[in-house]
């Protein structure tokens, strides 16, 4: 449907009747000034090539080009320019078991690492569905809802750690509820779950959950991540093994039984862990063939097809043919010189569009093609730098390059010249997204406030601005580690300089040795006195000898 997107504009077009007004005065202006002559045949002599009709059609031409320039600048549009991505898949969500079992090193480098590279494995393979994640251990969160974004899923899927989940525990049940609320119940796709645990406690409620998904049409899969023979979990923040209470070394064993059941009970089948590309593959064949006739679309924010160059096209004519239209009656031919070349001119010739490059950089986008993607939207910034359209999508592109500031930058000139506030929160949103990836975490938290302000109910944007926060607590704790390390080990060094300048002034206080002003009679007398005192000496030192001497204090380090 057509409409306008920036309907504001039409505020100008307030200017139309000033200028009519302005119009009347300067006739009534020009009637007084011919009176005031006086001699009427004088003032028609004067006059005899002006035409006051020429004047009246020179002005009509002027205030339709300028209506015509507020109708470019509006903007009309229809939204059958806008591309979706049409696709056939499912929606699936990937329920990840983050306790600290998951630390177990039967498989090597540990078992939340590889089923860590299974997932993304999955998704890889998994092009058309749409993901969503969920973490869970002694409690569940939802850590991304369904998205087509893959790079953002699996750029999420890297952070999850047992940090993340406070409680610890290996609530399934949870973890289900959860992936079935993540479903939008009014999208008719098929839904399944992608369960990666080791299962160790048995959680009693589990099985009559997926018993509930599967009455639903939601179908569960599980993969044990793990060894039946089990191995001690080693903490990385420690360096050694887990105790329990008795100080005996943990032993985390698979619960393959647990999840044999809840995969049946899901009808899906259960998966032992033995090799990365062999259980995404046997998950893709598992989902295959279900759902194909399911069509479903996800948009890319696209271009609308813009008609601003029509009206700008018919402006510039009208201008054109005002700037050769003479107020003289004797400028026939000279009008009939300016229509003909008008005549020449095509609205196309002067009125070029960045359209067409936005679309072929759509569908490169669509296609993978993120380099060819990424020329075709800065042709389109070449001939109107300020394209919202252009500058989004090529934040975009530079976003799945890994160039995230360039994409920043994208994502900041979008947001400058947008004029919808549903583009700017969008554009804050992938902002936030593209900083939240570079790690600043304080440009990122505020991209995200802005995104909700725009809109208070992108729950997408609340989650992420919950774990941007969660994760500048958790690197200003340990900034704060870190100082007090280093002012401890400055306490040290002063404790250390004190000490040594201690020493160096008990040294300096110590009497120095002075030339010695005996003679050489007087030494060999005190020599003599010193010897006949020897052996009191040596008796006193053998009666103190066997004394017991005090213990000395234990030491702190």
């Amino acid at each position: 449907m057509l409409h306008f997107q920036y309907i504001e504009y039409f505020i100008a077009l307030a200017a139309v009747p000033l200028m009519i007004f302005l119009y009347s005065a300067l006739i009534k202006w020009k009637q007084k000034t011919a009176k005031k002559i006086g001699d009427p045949s004088l003032v028609k002599e004067l006059t005899s090539e002006y035409s006051s009709k020429n004047f009246l059609t020179k002005f009509i031409l002027f205030i339709c080009a300028f209506t015509l320039c507020v109708f470019a600048v509006a903007g009309l549009v229809t939204p059958n320019g806008s591309q979706k991505i049409k696709r056939k898949g499912t929606d699936m969500m990937i329920a990840l078991d983050v306790s600290k079992s998951m630390w177990a090193q039967d498989i090597q480098p540990s078992r939340l690492e590889r089923a860590k590279q299974v997932i993304s494995k999955i998704i890889d393979n998994s092009p058309d569905d749409r993901i969503g994640l969920v973490i869970f251990a002694g409690r569940a969160y939802l850590q991304m809802p369904l998205t087509v974004d893959h790079e953002a899923a699996k750029m999420y899927l890297s952070a999850a750690s047992p940090d993340d989940v406070p409680t610890q525990g290996t609530v399934i049940a949870d973890a289900l509820r959860m992936c079935e609320a993540a479903f939008n119940p009014k999208d008719k796709t098929f839904k399944s779950v992608l369960l990666l645990s080791d299962g160790e406690d048995h959680d009693n409620d589990a099985i009559k959950v997926t018993k509930d998904l599967a009455k639903e049409g939601i179908m569960v899969n599980t993969i044990g991540i793990g060894s039946p023979q089990g191995a001690p979990i080693m903490d990385p923040e420690t360096g050694q093994y887990k105790k329990d209470d008795k100080g005996q070394t943990v032993i985390s064993k698979l619960n393959e039984k647990e999840l044999s059941d809840i995969a049946k009970a899901g009808d899906g089948i259960y998966q032992l862990y033995t090799n990365t590309d062999a259980v995404a593959s046997n998950i893709k064949n598992q989902l295959a063939n279900i759902g194909k006739e399911t069509t479903t679309s996800d948009s890319l924010y696209m271009s609308f097809k813009q008609y601003f160059q029509y009206f700008l096209g018919a402006a510039f004519i009208l201008l054109l043919i005002e700037f050769f239209f003479s107020e003289k009656k004797k400028s026939k031919l000279k009008n009939a010189v300016a229509l003909f070349i008008l005549m020449g001119f095509s609205v196309s010739s002067f009125a070029q569009s960045p359209k067409e490059s936005i679309i072929k950089g759509n569908k490169s986008y669509k296609e993978n093609n993120f380099d060819a993607a990424e020329n075709a939207y800065r042709d389109a910034l070449k001939n109107s730098d300020t394209n919202v359209t252009a500058s989004y999508n090529l934040g975009n592109v530079l976003y799945r390059k890994d160039n995230t500031e360039e994409a920043v930058k994208s994502y900041d000139n979008a947001i400058a010249n947008a004029k919808s506030n549903a583009v700017k929160q969008e554009a804050f949103y992938n902002k936030g997204v593209a900083l939240q990836k570079a790690k600043k975490l304080p440009e990122c938290i505020t991209a995200y406030k802005n995104a909700l302000i725009l809109n208070p109910n992108d729950e997408d944007a609340r989650q992420n601005l919950q774990r941007a926060l969660k994760e500048q607590e958790q690197q200003q704790k340990q900034q704060q580690q870190k100082n007090k390390n280093q002012n401890k080990n400055q306490n040290k060094d002063q404790n250390k300089n004190q000490n040594q300048n201690k020493q160096d002034q008990k040294k300096n206080d110590e009497p120095q040795p002075q030339q010695s002003k005996l003679t050489k009679q007087d030494a060999e007398e005190k020599l003599k006195s010193l010897l006949q005192n020897e052996k009191e000496l040596q008796d006193k030192l053998h009666k103190i000898k066997g004394a017991p001497v005090p213990n000395s204090p234990d030491k702190d380090w």
